[in-house]
């Protein structure tokens, strides 16, 4: 296996704590870029890890913490923006992507591996996520002498993630009933540690360069049933109430003022759309996807707890 340096912007995380330990199990020297070293010192523990604090939206500095380095993974995203113009959206994920493209260029860097979204459509996304994120997607893919691969999944889960986690905690604090926006919104969750190994193994391969995967699990769900699943793994009995329509855009209308801004009218535009793939999970990477039944109790119950961030090894198709 041909070894790499390799940077990663937004190598601090989620995903990107879970790639980067993937990574570096293989060999590569993998930099990761963050506003702030400090809070992400766990990184360090990685032997071929370094940890460099840079504004990537700066131009020079990014280009110059590029330098050296081979292949570029960008997986810098927001799910919410401070206003509620778009502009914030359109910065992180569009204007980001330029100067990805630009410092590439500048560096010689030719590998190009992007994390967009399911839904991701410039035209017709349903919410300024989707559009940028399509925006951001369709302009690497457009730049010229960049080998680029993209990836779309659903909503990723695994320790420490921001969804079934975020619901056993909203879950916890809220007695008897639990109102629920949009439940009827579908998703087919996608383990992390299926989701970095096909950026693990996209890298080399060159049938992945410029192509566009949607990834999912292995089965969809509407959001109802995910929160009710959560509620059972925690042994919580909730009376789970599936808000209508114009109940749902109220919540949102007020929760996007509160203080983390917990849902918004963005999140409600983006659940408009069903988040599911079209197809079975790419043959190209020869991973059969986990299961939310085979992975989240490992997390959400104490009892069964794995490290932090467990390398996780995706089980081989078999042929």
């Amino acid at each position: 296996m041909k070894q790499h340096h390799i940077c990663i912007l937004g190598g601090s995380g989620f995903v990107g704590h879970h790639l980067a330990a993937r990574l570096v199990r293989d060999g590569h020297k993998v930099r990761v870029l963050t506003r702030r070293r400090e809070p992400h010192r766990d990184l360090l523990v990685l032997p071929t890890l370094e940890l460099r604090e840079c504004n990537v939206h700066d131009e020079q500095a990014l280009q110059a913490a590029l330098s050296g380095c081979d292949v570029v993974i960008n997986l810098v995203g927001i799910l919410n923006e401070k206003g509620h113009d778009g502009k914030g959206f359109h910065r992180a994920h569009v204007e980001l992507a330029e100067k990805v493209v630009t410092a590439c260029r500048a560096g010689g860097i030719e590998r190009l591996l992007h994390m967009s979204a399911l839904g991701a459509d410039a035209e017709q996304g349903t919410s300024f996520y989707q559009r940028t994120k399509g925006e951001a997607e369709n302009l690497i893919h457009a730049a010229k002498g960049l080998r680029v691969t993209s990836f779309r999944p659903s909503v990723i889960f695994g320790p420490d993630d921001a969804f079934f986690n975020r619901f056993a905690g909203l879950l916890k604090n809220t007695p008897l009933l639990f109102p629920l926006a949009c439940a009827e919104a579908r998703f087919a969750p996608v383990f992390v540690g299926d989701v970095v190994e096909c950026y693990a193994r996209a890298i080399d391969n060159p049938a992945t360069v410029g192509q566009r995967y949607e990834l999912c699990g292995p089965h969809q769900y509407s959001l109802y049933q995910l929160v009710q699943y959560t509620a059972r793994q925690l042994g919580l009995r909730r009376w789970i109430i599936a808000l209508p329509d114009w109940a749902s855009r109220l919540q949102a209308r007020l929760l996007e003022f509160a203080p983390g801004k917990p849902f918004s009218r963005d999140n409600y535009n983006s659940m408009q759309r069903d988040n599911v793939c079209g197809g079975e999970f790419p043959a190209v990477f020869g991973i059969i996807p986990h299961s939310i039944e085979s992975t989240v109790p490992d997390y959400l119950n104490p009892a069964h707890q794995r490290s932090r961030y467990p390398h996780y090894r995706a089980t081989a198709r078999r042929s």
